[in-house]
């Protein structure tokens, strides 16, 4: 399981992020928990290294304290790294370093279809949810990837330099944004194929999405689609995901 958290929204933490961790690793413990330490805006072209061992993530107090707990296990992935906790966390891990994109099929991102995993968004809505560039790059959605690549170096935790394939950032010429400001796009399609239930934690909203269902749902919608649905804050018809009467 993986979550993307704003721990404001949730209120006061017993130990705040590091008592949030310890709580849903106690609770997950015969899995992985999983958590984003992304620095996508910190490696770059013009700023092209990674060191999983002090680069800092851009994503928040819950990633900032994560990456760097001697429990967990940072990915190697140059922009979307990710902390796992629990049995098999290094395992899970392995290969990220040879990623030539944000979430390519056999990330640990990705991989959350194969486990059967499940996202969680807490105080946030679908403009976080990370997995679902992995949704675009699984289903080869056009118009998603920097057709001009660079490459990253990688500092590992031995301080081994590493090279990364040459790696195509995020990017859609159609939109001035990211996509992922119009992943609530999927909102209501994901609430009528039951990819998504509702929980709370403290005071925050928790999507709980599942991953298998998420992707199904949008590949649904894609086989069907005439245009790009995720340019701009547009619904996505009913037509799309709903089945025949």
């Amino acid at each position: 399981m993986t979550i993307h958290c704003s721990l404001r929204a949730i209120g006061k933490i017993e130990n705040g992020a590091d008592g949030l961790i310890d709580a849903f690793c106690e609770y997950l413990h015969d899995g992985l928990f999983i958590v984003p330490t992304h620095t996508w805006n910190k490696v770059w072209k013009e700023l092209p290294h990674y060191d999983v061992r002090s680069t800092v993530p851009d994503i928040g107090t819950l990633a900032e304290v994560a990456a760097f707990r001697k429990d967990g296990i940072r990915s190697l992935h140059p922009t979307h790294s990710v902390a796992v906790f629990g049995k098999g966390a290094a395992e899970f891990v392995l290969g990220e370093e040879k990623c030539a994109s944000p979430a390519p099929l056999g990330s640990c991102i990705s991989r959350l279809y194969e486990v059967n995993g499940k996202v969680l968004l807490v105080g946030v809505g679908h403009e976080r949810n990370t997995y679902l560039h992995s949704v675009d790059e699984r289903l080869m959605i056009p118009d998603r990837l920097n057709p001009t690549p660079f490459e990253i170096t990688i500092t590992d935790y031995d301080g081994k330099i590493l090279k990364s394939p040459p790696f195509h950032t995020h990017f859609t010429a159609a939109s001035d944004t990211c996509v992922s400001e119009y992943y609530p796009n999927y909102k209501e399609a994901f609430e009528y194929t039951g990819a998504v239930t509702y929980s709370k934690l403290g005071n925050a909203l928790v999507y709980v999405c599942d991953c298998r269902k998420m992707t199904d749902t949008c590949r649904r919608i894609w086989e069907k689609a005439d245009r790009d649905l995720c340019i701009s804050a547009e619904p996505i018809p009913r037509e799309l995901y709903e089945e025949s009467r």
